[in-house]
């Protein structure tokens, strides 16, 4: 039996456990009445695909998941942290912290779901020797990623940052050698796609290049393996959120062979899974500026 009747298999039974319990008035979450999850998620095909796919699976176990997509990355933390939502999908384990100290939050990780790389992309350029003196080049103005593309040149040798920040940290004034002048431009990372033709290049998530059809293949660099644990993509909620049913069961399906099998496929695999991530010795590291520079 393949894992995809195995898990239909699986959810039949507890479907049926379901409306066993519905008569005993212990439907949906065991620890209270209510048998709705409500999450917030960026309106994305990379979020909001593997989104329905949990609604369908947990719906066969006698949940009703309720999910409001959004296209900003502010709201979803203070939305939840305020009690409108149960959790949100949406951001990384880097940013997750940036906002909460931002914002005087105190959000948590409630497990992985996958890594969302970026890279350095140009319209005008094919690859980063071709970068003229003085070159613009966009950056993501919020913390939680700017340090990404800062990172991304220095791995490259275009610029020298400074050894004892810790990676995650970085910004424009970590940078200690410019040796081409190149000036920084920040600004929405959601708007960079569109700012590309009025930069020299600028940094890219891979969604979001792809979703506004710029090919993945024409980057200039990308980031490597070594960057995917604190950008791996998370479920957030507050920290009483953890260890109930409803969490339980929206890590179940996040992590379900179905969601695997679309992120496997999507953008021919480039955002790859990564649900064996221990979730909580990754927060402590971010937490803890436990990533160094080398």
């Amino acid at each position: 039996m393949n894992a995809r009747r195995r898990l239909l298999a699986s959810t039949a039974i507890l479907s049926a456990s379901a409306l066993a319990l519905t008569a005993c008035g212990l439907v949906g979450g065991g620890d209270s009445d209510d048998d709705t999850i409500t999450l917030i998620v960026t309106e994305s095909a990379a979020f909001q695909d593997p989104t329905e796919i949990v609604q369908e699976l947990l719906e066969e176990e006698g949940w009703n998941v309720e999910a409001t997509y959004v296209d900003d990355w502010v709201r979803p933390n203070h939305a939840v942290s305020d009690g409108e939502f149960d959790a949100n999908y949406f951001q990384h384990l880097v940013y997750l912290n940036q906002f909460n100290q931002d914002n005087d939050l105190d959000l948590e990780p409630m497990f992985a779901v996958h890594v969302a790389p970026s890279g350095i992309f140009s319209a005008e350029y094919d690859s980063l020797d071709e970068l003229p003196d003085g070159a613009e080049i966009a950056l993501p103005v919020d913390p939680g990623n700017n340090w990404r593309g800062i990172r991304l040149l220095a791995n490259e040798g275009l610029i020298e940052i400074d050894p004892e920040v810790p990676y995650t940290q970085l910004s424009q004034d970590s940078i200690t050698e410019n040796p081409q002048n190149f000036s920084f431009v920040e600004m929405e990372a959601q708007q960079i796609p569109q700012s590309m033709s009025s930069v020299d290049a600028g940094w890219l998530l891979v969604r979001l290049a792809a979703e506004n059809d710029i090919d993945i293949n024409s980057a200039l660099v990308l980031e490597e393996d070594e960057l995917a644990l604190p950008i791996t993509i998370v479920v957030a909620a507050p920290a009483e959120f953890r260890g109930t049913d409803k969490a339980e069961a929206l890590e179940r399906a996040y992590q379900s062979p179905e969601v695997q099998e679309w992120y496997d496929d999507y953008l021919g695999g480039v955002m790859e899974t990564s649900f064996d991530v221990d979730i909580d010795g990754a927060w402590e590291d971010v937490t803890s500026e436990g990533f160094a520079t080398d």
